[in-house]
């Protein structure tokens, strides 16, 4: 399974409103909620298990990157958004850096292997400079799910 299997035109925002972490996180999910990949009645449960996931140890993994995840036994299948912020969000990232690239996705609660997967696909994708350099310069959704397509994990 690859990101760009994930991600839709609609599950992508190309320049996120948030400034904040967990502002990030909820326009993420609500992205989500409103394209019906999460039930509305599911949706402050799993906007707890990102935050306990965040409280254990920022998923701002540096280089403007940042992931948040967890697994829920509300959803049956991976559900992810990502977003873009030119001006970078304060993720309490480990390296310090403001967040310009947020990818977020749940896993159904009992796929621990699909979650490490999905994780690690993601992180070594992002690591790419050229992709991120892509992915700033991209102007529209379309572009940028074009380069997760023709790049991606």
């Amino acid at each position: 399974m690859t990101l760009a299997n994930l991600l839709s035109v609609e599950q992508i925002i190309p320049e996120m409103q948030a400034k904040e972490r967990w502002g990030a996180i909820s326009e993420l999910a609500d992205r989500l909620v409103a394209l019906h990949r999460i039930p509305l009645a599911d949706r402050q449960e799993i906007l707890d298990a990102l935050e306990a996931r965040e409280h254990t140890m920022s998923t701002g993994i540096g280089l403007g990157i940042a992931i948040p995840h967890a697994s829920s036994s509300r959803v049956t299948q991976v559900v992810a958004a990502f977003g873009r912020s030119k001006e970078g969000i304060e993720f309490g990232s480990l390296d310090h850096t403001p967040v310009r690239f947020v990818v977020l996705f749940v896993v159904p609660k009992d796929e621990f292997q699909m979650h490490l997967r999905t994780l690690a696909a993601i992180a070594k994708f992002l690591n790419d400079r050229g992709v991120r350099e892509r992915l700033t310069l991209a102007d529209k959704p379309e572009d940028i799910l074009e380069i997760f397509r023709a790049n991606g994990p």
